[in-house]
């Protein structure tokens, strides 16, 4: 017997409570990708409706078709990161499971990762959403686009393509989803942005709220701290460690004069305990950044081969 062959694209699609998109969507998927090795994973994300039921019959009926059910909801980063672990195809795409994202612009993202790049992000150009959404959209996309650096226009894109190395080499979790193409330049991937096509939404209700921004800005600090900062976190920490120390050293030089020439009492100015406490604080932060080094000195393992874009002679 012949060896099975591996699909050559992954589709990861996170499902949370979207029955009525699931089987039109996959309909949808293999009648672009017909004749295509391809393998279809729905990760049902702690869905309270048919969901998983819909998902169980499509496996059944179809072999390129896959189910995975959570425990409960964790959210799509984590749901996209039990995807990956089981998909075996070379490239993955990511959707999302609402009809919005539309398959057939399939192959023009498969196009690009054939031309070279790493990820391909979607860029919804036209956005079939509410002010309520588009507008803080447009707001995060800025602010995340100047403090990345990365000339994304669309970080909210689920709609994304990659080679699947890409993703085994970065951490998902939290909001992190959004930031692949930050975390993925960061090691040295190359990646493009494309428009893609944006359909209302045909049933369910969107499962995220402005919240979400709240949280995406959290993670947005993270995501500089790992790029950055995360095999220096002394520059991190002892940067901010040194301009507290400055604002402290200028308190306690400002009183000191005051106190020498012009004989004022400083014992019990608030001055002085802020002064204090910016030089207890600058002394933690720069131990911290200190501790952290020695830490990364200790555990830093063989992982430069995640860096490595190529080789040539190795094999002699």
């Amino acid at each position: 017997m012949g060896s099975r062959q591996l699909p050559a694209t992954s589709f990861l699609i996170p499902v949370l409570n979207e029955a009525a998109t699931i089987v039109p969507l996959a309909q949808q998927i293999m009648a672009v990708t017909a004749g295509s090795l391809i393998e279809i994973i729905f990760i049902d994300d702690g869905s309270s409706d048919d969901s998983w039921a819909k998902i169980t019959t499509l496996a059944a009926e179809h072999e390129v078709i896959k189910g995975i059910r959570l425990r409960r909801n964790f959210g799509k980063a984590r749901a996209l990161s039990a995807g990956v672990e089981v998909a075996s195809a070379a490239v993955l795409m990511t959707m999302d499971a609402d009809l919005q994202d539309d398959p057939n612009e399939i192959p023009q993202f498969l196009k690009q990762i054939e031309q070279g790049y790493d990820i391909v992000s979607g860029w919804k150009k036209d956005r079939r959403d509410p002010l309520g959404k588009t507008i803080p959209s447009k707001l995060f996309n800025f602010i995340t686009r100047v403090i990345s650096g990365v000339n994304l226009k669309d970080f909210n894109c689920g709609f994304k393509a990659a080679r699947t190395e890409v993703y085994r080499n970065i951490p998902l979790y939290g909001e992190l989803h959004r930031y692949v193409p930050v975390l993925a330049h960061a090691l040295g991937y190359s990646y493009c942005e494309i428009p893609v096509v944006h359909h209302p939404r045909r049933a369910g209700k969107s499962k995220y709220g402005l919240e979400r921004y709240a949280r995406g800005f959290i993670d947005l600090i993270t995501v500089i701290a790992i790029t950055r900062f995360g095999q220096r976190p002394a520059h991190l920490f002892g940067g901010a460690g040194l301009l507290t120390g400055l604002f402290a050293a200028g308190i306690m030089l400002y009183l000191l004069v005051i106190k020498l020439f012009m004989h004022v009492a400083i014992g019990d100015r608030p001055l002085l305990m802020l002064g204090v406490l910016l030089a207890i604080l600058s002394a933690q932060l720069m131990t911290l950044g200190i501790l952290a080094e020695v830490i990364i000195n200790r555990t830093s393992g063989p992982e430069s081969k995640t860096l490595i874009a190529a080789t040539a002679g190795l094999d002699r």
